[in-house]
């Protein structure tokens, strides 16, 4: 039996763990912190369920509603509540409703566009004017703020797409890469000869290819007792035994054709073969004496530091206040906060009948500062913000504050040529394999999507590598 090791114990990491598992293969898999799960954390207090990091992921990516169906969780699914109410954004400090049909950070319904008053005039011309724009047919890469407003206009960009997009990745759209980010949108303006006409088309056809014998998803689901379902599902069929906390991992080498992992500890252990799903400056550490020029590229990729605040109210103080499932706030508003979400109108089971949950999000590119603020600091400043938006002056119940400090991968300009710089380096390491959100996708289903056919190439290569070998 091969025996490969694991390092990092987040989605990604617990993902080729489960994939290796399928196979038969051995595992072992190192987390390095005291709790295995990354991001996907849930909390239960006082009958209220508090996702710290991800509360949902998108179900138009396979990857994972497959992966819940095999881990045997399909009927724990959940869609987002059909009387929740819609997804708002700021301007000058209302909220107005984000125009239905919004895909690809442009519209495919150009008549919710007409109607508006998000754009002046003016700004509505400009986005039309993408009908007649002449599409670019070369392969160069530029920022995801550059495409938006050459196709649909600077009032489009600053008032619809920079805060979705800045609710995504938590970047600055002028330095994310369209091709690293968004590269559907390239293919679109290519193929449709505008990125409007391309998303009705896309529309239409995604209408005319569903299955009527699948349950229906909202583009958003979760699960029924929050995120870490995932996390104790994959755990199980893993094996806890093979899982491994405060486990950190200071170093690999590669003697006599095999991988040998290093710990603080001291202690040493020889695989196979090695997925690494690790932020991109860790794998850079635990890799600079394998390969000092792959530990220098992935050293190129920035990290955003955020948190989130939960905020749990009765009911009664915040009646008639609670806007929707949520807004979004533009940078050019100059709040603290980046967005809100009611987590008590988005999904059913997650409080008492008699409060409401809200979480607020803050840090992004430009403006990390408050993820590092204490308690006593961030909350009474988000309470102030709240007050001022939505007119809620009532003490919370509750207040929880999750900081995630450098955990947004950041796929700025030059991001595609760190891959192939990466892919060049690891053709000369046929037994490791890297994988995790610094790569080819932040989302959970990107992640796990990854993380699965990462590892399984590298079980493919190993026991190709070890069959062809003479008896």
């Amino acid at each position: 039996m091969t025996r490969f090791g694991v390092i990092g114990g987040g989605i990604a990491g617990l993902s080729a763990a489960w994939a290796l598992r399928q196979r038969g293969i051995d595992v072992v898999v190192f987390e390095s912190s005291d709790r295995i799960g990354g991001k996907l954390q849930t909390e239960r207090l006082n009958g209220l369920l508090i996702d710290a990091g991800p509360d949902s992921f998108l179900s138009s990516k396979p990857a994972g509603l497959n992966l819940v169906e095999q881990l045997g969780l399909g009927d724990r699914v959940v869609n987002t509540l059909s009387d929740g109410g819609g997804t708002f954004i700021m301007r000058d400090g209302r909220l107005i409703p984000l125009p239905e049909g919004i895909t690809l950070l442009v519209p495919a319904e150009f008549k919710a566009i007409a109607k508006t008053p998000l754009l002046s005039p003016i700004g509505k011309a400009r986005m039309a004017m993408d009908y007649v724009i002449r599409a670019r047919q070369d392969d160069a890469d530029e920022s995801i703020g550059s495409f938006v407003r050459r196709r649909v206009g600077r009032q489009a960009f600053e008032r619809m797409a920079e805060p979705l997009l800045s609710g995504i990745y938590a970047g600055d759209a002028d330095q994310l890469s369209l091709l690293s980010t968004f590269p559907r949108l390239r293919d679109t303006e290519r193929t449709h000869g505008s990125v409007i006409k391309g998303a009705i088309a896309q529309k239409r056809q995604a209408r005319a290819s569903s299955n009527g014998n699948q349950p229906r998803r909202t583009p958003f689901v979760s699960l029924a007792g929050g995120m870490d379902e995932l996390v104790t599902a994959l755990m199980d069929q893993i094996g806890r035994e093979r899982i491994q906390t405060s486990a950190h991992v200071v170093s690999i080498v590669e003697p006599n054709g095999t991988l040998t992992v290093e710990l603080a500890s001291g202690e040493r252990d020889v695989f196979d073969g090695v997925v690494i799903a690790t932020p991109a400056s860790e794998t850079a550490d635990m890799l600079a004496l394998l390969d000092s020029e792959m530990a220098s590229s992935l050293r190129r990729i920035p990290y955003v530091s955020s948190a989130t605040i939960s905020l749990a109210f009765k009911a009664s103080d915040v009646a008639g206040k609670q806007v929707g499932r949520g807004f979004v706030i533009p940078r050019a508003e100059g709040r603290t906060l980046t967005a809100v979400t009611w987590t008590s109108n988005k999904f059913g089971g997650r409080v008492p009948e008699d409060m409401a949950l809200l979480r607020g999000f803050v840090g992004r590119a430009g403006n990390q500062r408050p993820a590092f603020l204490e308690d006593e600091e961030l909350i009474p400043l988000v309470r102030a913000e709240l007050q001022s938006i939505l007119g809620i002056d009532a003490e919370p119940l509750l207040a929880r504050v999750y900081r995630w400090p450098r955990a947004m991968p950041q796929y700025n300009l030059g991001h595609p040529e760190i891959l192939t710089s990466l892919a060049e380096r690891l053709a000369n390491y046929p037994r490791l394999a890297l994988t995790g959100a610094a790569y080819r996708g932040v989302g959970i289903p990107d992640c796990i999507g990854d993380a699965i056919a990462q590892a399984t190439a590298l079980a493919d290569r190993v026991q190709s590598s070890i069959t062809a070998q003479p008896a």
